[in-house]
């Protein structure tokens, strides 16, 4: 379980930054919604993310019950996928609406990551509210990119 998790978290943060790096001049041309945080926010941010990921994988890995490693993998992976396919499908393909749709389906992926972890530890489904929240976000910033841009 935490190869399985800690490999999904390399694949994301990787797989993202290829995905992400495709299409800059084209993402620069887009009608940004007002909402949108500062560009050195979503370093802040995913770094937290990936971190933290990694650090309460270990954690369920560890100390948790059988079934909060298996939704936790199960969740993680799906929730990478998804939101991987997000980049792909927004930055590759320039098809926003799907994308949005992929980006939410990535963060309601992430509630049973997030009940999952709390059930081992407080503290380790606490660490993870700002991942869900970040994905939140997120998906709010998609569905604005495609409502001004599609």
């Amino acid at each position: 379980m935490v190869v399985t998790s800690l490999l999904a978290v390399v694949v994301y943060a990787v797989g993202s930054g290829v995905w992400v790096s495709s299409g800059d001049d084209w993402y620069r041309s887009l009608e940004k919604p007002p909402w949108q945080p500062p560009d050195a926010m979503f370093g802040i941010a995913w770094t937290y993310n990936f971190v933290m990921l990694a650090v309460v994988a270990v954690h369920v890995a560890r100390f948790g019950t059988g079934w909060q490693m298996g939704v936790f993998a199960a969740s993680l992976v799906v929730s990478v996928v998804f939101a991987l396919g997000w980049a792909w499908l927004f930055y590759s393909q320039h098809a926003m609406w799907v994308a949005s749709a992929s980006l939410i389906i990535a963060a309601a992926c992430t509630v049973p990551l997030v009940i999952a972890a709390w059930g081992s530890a407080s503290w380790a489904g606490a660490a993870l509210v700002p991942y869900l929240a970040w994905l939140c976000i997120a998906s709010s910033l998609a569905v604005g990119y495609a409502t001004r841009n599609a």
